[in-house]
């Protein structure tokens, strides 16, 4: 079994406890606090566990030329990228104010730290768990740093190779037990071939003693429920109120109405899961009564005979008779009483 860790406020993960939702309201938001308030009722309302955020500290995360270069996208917000992301990026006042929201909603708020700066300041907001983004994942240095905090870590892996995983694995499990990794391709809208949602077995079992989850780009709901099905502990979906809005995860994200379908499909699926043990239910106990098929004799069977397969038959009976996988134990034993065909073979006719 997985291991079993308290992500955020008396909610666990891991084992046998619900899958954890991750509603990635991201920058969605267009750079609108009442926007982002919107989105974190939505996520809410649709049955999330968790509303989170981008933050970054922008000096940290982009260089100087990286933020003056030119930006002449149709998703722009800015003449260069500093510009425009400096539009979605809000302030320290305004994350205070959008994690109280949140805490008045009643869901938990959490942001992927871009940067170490980003980290210090999320750190001080008192957020839950760390999640670091699929960009960070083989940043180790910011790793080491993330996880000597001692908060749940939530880390994509999008981007990285197998053994670039491996080593996130030792470097985060050094300093804290407490994560997980999420399956992840950073394709936006992510096509069906490249989910590769095998990979969640193999972290399965290359990391047997941390919960696996997925962090999905794809369209739709049916590959995310596979995730689940296949035993994703957290996963993480990109949401949005329009997806016609300006902006480049908008059309990869959920509006609301999917997003509740998928909480939903999640919940469904997870009670279908039910037990590893195969038995016979209470609820079935009526098709087998209709049903369920016993040992018939095939021919007139006279007191006293010892009896062979060759006088067995297996057919719907009545009264309900021995059970068709215990045929072969009658084999040899003596029949007390004398037996017409059809008539069904009693417990307490076999001497």
């Amino acid at each position: 079994m997985s291991l079993e860790f308290e992500l955020c406020p008396k909610r666990m993960i891991g084992g046998s406890h619900p899958c954890f939702i991750i509603a990635e309201i991201g920058q969605n938001h267009q750079g609108d606090i009442n926007i982002a308030k919107k989105m974190i009722k939505m996520a809410k309302d649709c049955g999330a566990d968790c509303a989170k955020f981008q933050k970054s500290e922008l000096e940290y995360k982009f260089s100087k030329p990286a933020l003056e270069r030119l930006y002449t996208s149709k998703h722009s917000w800015g003449r260069t990228y500093g510009e425009h992301k400096r539009h979605l990026e809000f302030s320290h006042d305004q994350y205070r104010e959008l994690k109280q929201y949140a805490s008045e909603v009643g869901i938990f708020l959490t942001a992927s730290g871009m940067d170490e700066k980003a980290v210090e300041f999320l750190d001080e907001l008192d957020v839950p768990f760390f999640k670091v983004a699929s960009c960070d994942a083989n940043n180790f240095p910011y790793l080491e740093k993330t996880a000597q905090k001692g908060r749940p870590m939530v880390v994509s892996t999008g981007m990285q190779s197998m053994d670039t995983v491996r080593r996130v694995y030792s470097t985060v499990k050094k300093y804290n037990p407490k994560f997980t990794l999420l399956q992840c391709t950073s394709t936006y809208p992510l096509d069906p071939a490249d989910v590769h949602l095998s990979v969640i077995k193999n972290y399965q079992k290359e990391f047997p003693d941390i919960p696996i989850g997925y962090s999905g780009h794809e369209q739709g709901l049916y590959i995310t429920v596979a995730a689940v099905a296949m035993g994703a502990k957290v996963v993480e979906r990109h949401v949005t109120l329009d997806k016609t809005w300006k902006g480049n995860d908008h059309e990869a994200s959920l509006e609301p109405t999917e997003l509740a379908e998928l909480v939903k499909a999640i919940r469904l699926v997870e009670l279908a899961m039910g037990s590893p043990a195969k038995m016979m239910l209470p609820s079935e106990k009526g098709c087998h009564d209709k049903l369920g098929k016993s040992v018939v004799a095939n021919k007139k069977i006279a007191k006293d005979t010892v009896l062979s397969l060759d006088m067995f038959a297996v057919k719907v009976g009545e009264p309900k008779g021995i059970a068709p996988e215990n045929m072969n134990q009658l084999v040899g034993k003596k029949i007390k009483v004398d037996v017409e065909y059809d008539d069904s073979i009693l417990e307490n006719m076999i001497e």
